[in-house]
């Protein structure tokens, strides 16, 4: 998710685990390690386009790197003037758990973590929520800022932090549930509309779990459409050629990774010497107009054809 849920959800385990023996200082350090499975990105100038899309949520959001990071951070924390009162295994737990739930968190959404990693590069993602919503992350913010108003060690502090971990997890675990009931209703209308189906997912959008999009691929075609669950509309699905053919010329590595990417979820379109690979699984903004075409998606990738006959992510 953005980085003000991870850095308040950093934060307000800080406060629940340290708080006491810290103080504020809990929080501002759960803060920072809520952040540190994302300074990936300051690896991206190193790598190629293609390679980092494997990069970013990779290693550093893998269960093993927190495992790992909780020792180092647990040594380092037990160094420091506010926690090294603080037990080395409370230390520890509570750097494990500022990493593991920025992990969690990030693999709740589309565009999925590589949880596993070495092990396994899945791509793990739920895909119950936004990468941005404000329904989960205000009542975080919320009850931190008034847990770090009331004085050191007082119950109305204790109350506060977790009434907004509380809040803002009930409705994490209402989204995983509302899931099931949005697809019971998706898969109503595919059957109505007798696809195919390979492949079925369902995507939020924007803020409360409130509109979200279908995405069923059949051996030719993507189809998708919007839903939204106050009004229980009647699905539009706009359908679209995968165009996996135009893909043959195209490095076996480079193609691989890319749907890999996309979880299966893609269109392939040409234009000219390049193609557009637009990836819907991480990027689904519903049907856009471009040169008086219908396509899938505003964001894409671009495969450009090099003068040697080889292709190549365009940077």
């Amino acid at each position: 998710m953005d980085s003000i849920s991870q850095a308040a959800l950093g934060a307000a385990i800080g406060e629940a685990i340290v708080g006491k023996q810290a103080g504020r200082a809990g929080a501002v350090i759960g803060a920072i390690l809520g952040t540190v499975p994302d300074l990936d990105v300051l690896l991206t100038p190193f790598f190629s386009r293609l390679q980092n899309i494997s990069i970013h949520r990779g290693y550093s959001h893998s269960i093993l790197f927190c495992i790992g990071a909780a020792f180092v951070f647990a040594y380092i924390l037990s160094k420091l003037k506010w926690t090294k009162k603080v037990s080395y295994f409370k230390n520890w737990l509570f750097s494990f758990l500022a990493l593991f739930t920025h992990v969690l968190l990030d693999a709740c959404t589309t565009y999925g973590t590589q949880l596993f990693l070495p092990f396994s590069d899945d791509r793990v993602s739920f895909d119950i929520i936004n990468i941005v919503d404000p329904v989960y992350t205000i009542p975080l913010l919320v009850g931190l800022l008034f847990a770090l108003y009331f004085k050191f060690n007082t119950k109305h502090r204790k109350i506060a932090n977790y009434l907004g971990l509380g809040i803002s997890t009930a409705y994490l675990l209402f989204t995983f549930m509302h899931k099931q009931h949005i697809e019971k209703q998706m898969i109503a209308q595919i059957n109505a509309n007798n696809f195919q189906v390979e492949k079925f997912v369902s995507v939020p959008v924007k803020v409360g779990n409130i509109n979200w999009y279908a995405a069923v691929r059949d051996k030719t075609h993507l189809h998708i459409g919007k839903y939204n669950t106050i009004i229980n509309n009647e699905i539009d699905f706009h359908s679209f050629l995968i165009n996996d053919d135009l893909l043959e010329d195209v490095d076996a590595h480079l193609a691989n990774r890319m749907k890999w990417f996309a979880n299966d979820i893609y269109v392939v379109a040409a234009q000219n010497d390049t193609l557009r690979f637009y990836n819907l699984q991480c990027d689904m903004q519903g049907v856009q107009q471009y040169r008086g075409q219908e396509v899938p998606t505003a964001f894409y990738y671009e495969i450009v054809n090099l003068e040697d006959g080889d292709y190549s992510l365009k940077a």
